[in-house]
């Protein structure tokens, strides 16, 4: 993964120190990307070990659409710090990934998407699935050729109003999926990215999820795109990145996915093989 190493040196080069809510300065850059072909594996870091299970965990409770951690909390603990004693959160990824908001009653001349428009049990809102509708549109560009250049399959994870007063607002707001030839890829937009602890699970989720979508919609995966709005380094984080520079690179791992369909996916159904990292670099949580 030489262009993760390749962001960590010139971050530390080039970073500005800023201070932060957290009250563990960082060094920042602004508009950092980079970008990935999925082809050459999975890009799960190998010069340092990874947790992929709390990965994996984590990305099927974004895909359940939970609003709380209270499943979560018996997999991992990493979003702890951030829910109330029930384990709800202001800000869930997954809640707005499958029950986006939607206007009961929208202004004259608006339409809205009623094919994958539901209604919320527990709120009786109207809500919109936005991965059930993403992967509707890939099948639909597969047998339809007068749509294949659409580029309308957007995700996002911000609400304007609920980001105003949440603790903590999606970091990773919003990707967007693209059809190129037979591949598809992904680019994913991160307003405030911790490199050390927090884009190495980005990068492996994203990809992960592109490699699901894939595997549904009868396309090869293509490349990962990450764009950091303000990539940043804690400053307690400098020492054992700079051990990290000192690894080499190991050979890519790849992944297995069990021939289901998306929908019915579990962790089980999940393999990872061939991982080989050096070992794991410990940093501390900037809460």
């Amino acid at each position: 993964m030489q262009a993760y190493h390749d962001m960590v040196k010139y971050v530390l080069q080039n970073g500005v120190r800023k201070e932060n809510r957290t009250g563990v300065a960082t060094l920042s850059c602004f508009a950092y990307f980079y970008r990935v072909n999925l082809q050459a594996g999975f890009p799960l870091l190998t010069t340092k070990a990874m947790y992929f299970e709390s990965m994996l965990h984590e990305l099927f409770w974004y895909l359940s659409g939970e609003e709380h951690i209270r499943g979560l909390q018996t997999k991992t603990r990493i979003w702890d710090s951030w829910a109330d004693a029930e384990g709800r959160l202001e800000t869930a990824y997954g809640r707005f990934w499958r029950r986006y908001p939607v206007p009961n009653v929208g202004l004259p001349g608006e339409k809205w998407g009623t094919r994958w428009v539901n209604v919320d049990p527990a709120t009786g809102r109207k809500v919109f699935d936005q991965i059930q509708f993403v992967v509707d549109t890939l099948k639909e560009i597969k047998q339809n050729a007068q749509t294949a250049n659409l580029r309308r399959m957007v995700i996002t994870a911000w609400h304007p109003g609920n980001a105003a007063e949440s603790k903590l607002p999606p970091c990773h707001y919003t990707f967007c999926l693209n059809v190129l030839g037979d591949k598809l890829n992904c680019h994913l937009t991160q307003r405030s990215a911790d490199i050390a602890l927090g884009v190495p699970f980005n990068l492996a989720c994203y990809s992960l999820l592109t490699m699901m979508l894939a595997k549904e919609t009868g396309y090869q995966v293509g490349e990962f795109a990450h764009t950091l709005v303000d990539a940043h380094i804690y400053e307690n984080h400098r020492a054992g990145l700079r051990e990290q520079l000192e690894r080499a690179p190991r050979l890519l791992p790849t992944i297995k996915l069990a021939d289901k369909p998306f929908h019915d996916l579990r962790f089980a159904d999940v393999k990872l093989e061939n991982y080989h990292p050096h070992p794991a670099i410990k940093f501390d949580v900037a809460v």
